[in-house]
């Protein structure tokens, strides 16, 4: 699952996205607890998957437990 969340230097200031797509990993939970449904977030961004709101959701949960570790980055 969070396979999908990727860091590339230079892209997004450093932070992790969605596989490589300029959409940072934490605007999704900001968007959803913005009033967005995971339905309307795909409808705007429609190259993303429901799986990438999962990921995010799942990063999320692992950073809040302190379990998540630094994804290499991808150069």
């Amino acid at each position: 699952m969070l396979d999908r969340i990727t860091i590339i230097p230079g892209m997004c200031g450093g932070k992790p996205t969605i596989r490589g797509i300029r959409i940072r990993v934490a605007d999704v939970p900001e968007m959803l607890t913005g009033g967005m449904t995971a339905t309307e977030i795909l409808a705007d961004f429609p190259y993303l998957e429901a799986e990438d709101i999962n990921a995010c959701l799942h990063f999320a949960a692992a950073q809040a437990k302190g379990t998540w570790r630094p994804i290499p980055a991808v150069v």
